[in-house]
């Protein structure tokens, strides 16, 4: 192999691992939350088995960064698999006897081992992206919406996979296979994974992982409220609100619930990857300077800000649910998610472009925690807000998020 194959082949080896990773992501949240939907779990109790897995990802990208530093990246990928495998088989192993406690306790600390494990394995993908990506016109942007283009549509596509294995297979059986598949590629990765990445280096202080740049800190509070506005109503608020809009109680209603609940989640999250990909050729990110990338950055948070509130008030102006209106949400969320990748691919070429070499899994890990953070503030607010108000509190609480990243992206400096 040339010197110029192996960065793109370590790179399609990362690429690979981290796809496999996030198609089960995505199948095993839609598994846990229709499951336990349908055993009767309340909004906010169905938040609460997603916040340990977002309280390790702020726990995990702060100390992921220095982890790679010291121990290298693929330590950090083959750790976030093999996590995830145990993860699952840990899962298979819940008893339908148990107490409500007693299940949601246990579910709640397996979704918080799946937490690190995610991180891990998306702390290096991105890190070895900076790495790895070929310099000058545009190659970084490029590589990046890529890999986080085509992982968001692999996690789509694991949405699509959760809630058609829980209607075949049910709960056990699915998460038994899944955790059996996802074995098989970690030991081909491993077998597999070309040279190019680096390895650890001793001596490194976990202090470091702190950023003192004041774009890195600006990006990452940004990154805070765009991914809390989206978690605020995809976790618990919109899967929760069209199942009671389309079933019907029995057997079959459920089971075309759960499909549709899942084509949605699939096709939302898979157009919010195809916008990734795509969004550096329609910024023309090769053949313009870092400083109009940020000036877009600025101007992309603002087109978000009217999204949420226009659904927020029509569903609040509608009193009931209706035809129009499932079709109006559908349509509204799909430019959000357009408008949302965006920004997204924006901020995932921007903290690779503002971090140091020296320094980029740190820097990376501290976006990402920022990312986390996010998630796990509108995890939690998703559900409190269905119960408190419905979708539309919901959508309310994503705009004014929306609005607080917005102002965050404006202090960027070119």
């Amino acid at each position: 192999m040339t010197d110029t194959s192996r960065p793109l082949a370590a790179y399609i080896a990362v690429t690979a691992a981290y796809w496999a990773f996030m198609l089960s992501d995505g199948a095993l949240r839609m598994l846990v939350l229709l499951h336990f939907h349908t055993l009767g779990f309340s909004a906010v109790q169905l938040a609460y088995l997603f916040l340990l897995y977002e309280v390790a990802g702020v726990v995990t990208n702060l100390s992921a960064g220095w982890l790679a530093a010291r121990f290298g990246l693929t330590s950090t990928l083959y750790a976030g698999l093999g996590l995830q495998v145990v993860a699952l088989v840990a899962l298979a192993q819940l008893d339908p006897g148990w107490g409500l406690g007693a299940s949601v306790v246990y579910v709640m600390a397996v979704q918080g081992l799946s937490g690190v494990a995610k991180d891990l394995a998306k702390m290096s993908a991105k890190s070895a992206v900076k790495l790895l990506a070929p310099k000058g016109q545009g190659g970084l942007f490029r590589w990046v919406a890529v890999l986080t283009g085509s992982k968001n549509a692999v996690k789509g596509a694991g949405f699509l996979l959760g809630a058609a294995l829980l209607a075949v297979a049910g709960f056990e059986a699915s998460v038994w296979g899944m955790a059996a598949v996802l074995a098989v590629i970690l030991i081909a990765v491993a077998l597999r994974m070309p040279g190019g990445l680096p390895a650890g280096k001793k001596g490194v202080k976990f202090a470091s992982v702190f950023s003192t740049d004041h774009n890195v800190n600006w990006l990452s509070a940004a990154r805070v409220f765009l991914f809390g506005a989206r978690d605020v109503w995809f976790v618990v608020g919109i899967p929760v609100y069209f199942y009671a809009v389309l079933s019907d109680g029995s057997e079959a209603g459920n089971r075309a619930a759960f499909f549709t609940i899942g084509s949605f989640m699939a096709v939302w999250t898979i157009l919010y990857g195809a916008v990734q990909a795509w969004a550096p050729k329609a910024l023309k990110a090769a053949t313009r300077p870092e400083a109009e990338i940020v000036a877009a950055a600025r101007s992309w948070a603002l087109w978000l800000v009217p999204v949420p509130v226009i659904l927020a008030a029509l569903v609040l102006a509608s009193g009931a649910p209706a035809p129009w209106l499932t079709a109006t949400i559908i349509g509204g969320l799909l430019v959000f998610g357009a408008i949302f990748a965006v920004n997204s691919s924006l901020h995932s070429y921007l903290i690779l472009a503002f971090s140091k070499g020296d320094r980029v899994t740190m820097d990376v890990g501290f976006y990402y925690m920022a990312n986390a953070a996010g998630r796990l503030l509108g995890t939690l607010l998703s559900g409190l807000s269905y119960q408190l108000g419905g979708l539309a509190l919901c959508l309310a609480t994503a705009a004014a998020m929306v609005a607080v990243s917005a102002f965050a992206a404006s202090r960027l400096r070119a």
